[in-house]
């Protein structure tokens, strides 16, 4: 069944959401199809860039992200408040890097507009300063331009992705935490990968990327121009920002941990040495391990604890939600 869009996003559940787009007929139009005998793997390239392009202009983090050949990932966080203290002057600029800005606007920024131009270029900077904190406009500005500029390379026109995007609410912190693990190992789930650090073309490699580098700023800065910047871990984040509410190293630790359990196909022999992250979260291994693989589907439209889920389905006016049963499963109901 399809829901409305508006039916699916609530952002005073959450800010956080897991986005993803599929092309059509699921086709390799981002990798190497060997049908057409065809490389398509530069066109993965066109994400990065495009993402670090929408980071200039919306108030939306980009948390994690995969590109993979047939369909990408990303997990964003919307900062409303960043995008209602904006200026007017502020707002122009940042719409100005995605569209032309109107000479009505123009005319009203330089205080030579009459009074109902005025009026109308209050208008629309108030409807482009709602659009800058929109998970709809901001995908609609990532699939479009990356659908055109795959048409036109083609020189062939007609649809490009199977559909409009999915959206998952996450509503805590587990959920975030489930939903990052699993885009930052789509590579290592699919065989592409042997370590999430050796993925490239997902946030992972790029934070480790930093990492590795940091004592090096023009090897820290390789490739910078391509690498949309990431959303900031709680221990590195500027005070007052918001963040991703755990530390870079569990972080790591945990898809370190997940990865070899995935590569080696043995989920029980490695569930002694659960990373500390899981354990705070009550996270249950087994579980955890199974939604990481490959046919793993702990996807609905909202991941996070029972009682989250169930009171974000009460906010939406529904009485059931898909992915209860997962929840259920995958995170234990906390003792205190």
């Amino acid at each position: 069944m399809t829901y409305a869009r508006k039916s699916l996003i609530s952002l005073r559940d959450t800010p956080f959401y897991h986005c993803t787009a599929r092309c059509v007929r699921r086709a390799w139009l981002w990798g190497r199809d060997e049908f057409a005998r065809k490389d398509y793997s530069h066109r993965k390239l066109w994400v990065q860039v495009r993402l670090r392009q929408l980071s200039e202009a919306f108030t939306i983090d980009l948390c994690a992200y995969a590109v993979m050949s047939n369909h990408y990932h990303v997990i964003i966080h919307v900062d409303q408040r960043r995008a209602a203290g904006l200026t007017a002057e502020d707002v122009v600029a940042r719409w100005a890097k995605l569209y032309r800005i109107p000479p009505t606007v123009e005319r009203w920024l330089q205080g030579s507009a009459s009074i109902a131009e005025a009026q109308l270029a209050s208008g629309l900077v108030e409807l482009w300063r709602t659009r800058l904190s929109d998970i709809s406009w901001y995908m609609r500005c990532l699939n479009e331009h990356l659908a055109h500029r795959a048409n036109a390379e083609e020189g062939c026109e007609g649809r490009f992705w199977q559909g409009r995007f999915k959206s998952q609410a996450l509503l805590d912190e587990a959920g975030l935490l489930t939903a990052m693990a699993y885009v930052d190992l789509n590579p290592v789930r699919a065989g592409i990968a042997a370590t999430p650090e050796t993925s490239d073309f997902t946030s992972v490699f790029d934070r480790v990327h930093r990492l590795t580098h940091s004592a090096d700023p023009a090897a820290c800065d390789q490739g910078a121009v391509d690498r949309p910047p990431l959303m900031a871990f709680h221990d590195g984040a500027v005070l007052g920002q918001p963040s991703i509410p755990f530390t870079c190293p569990d972080y790591l630790a945990l898809l370190d941990w997940t990865g070899r359990g995935i590569r080696s196909g043995k989920r029980g022999s490695i569930a002694a040495e659960l990373p500390a992250i899981a354990v705070r979260l009550n996270i249950d291994a087994e579980a955890w391990s199974t939604a990481m693989t490959y046919r793993g589907n702990v996807f609905g439209r909202a991941l996070g604890r029972l009682d989250r889920m169930r009171l974000h389905a009460a906010t939406l006016g529904q009485s059931w939600i898909r992915g209860l049963r997962q929840s259920a499963q995958l995170y234990r109901h906390e003792s205190r």
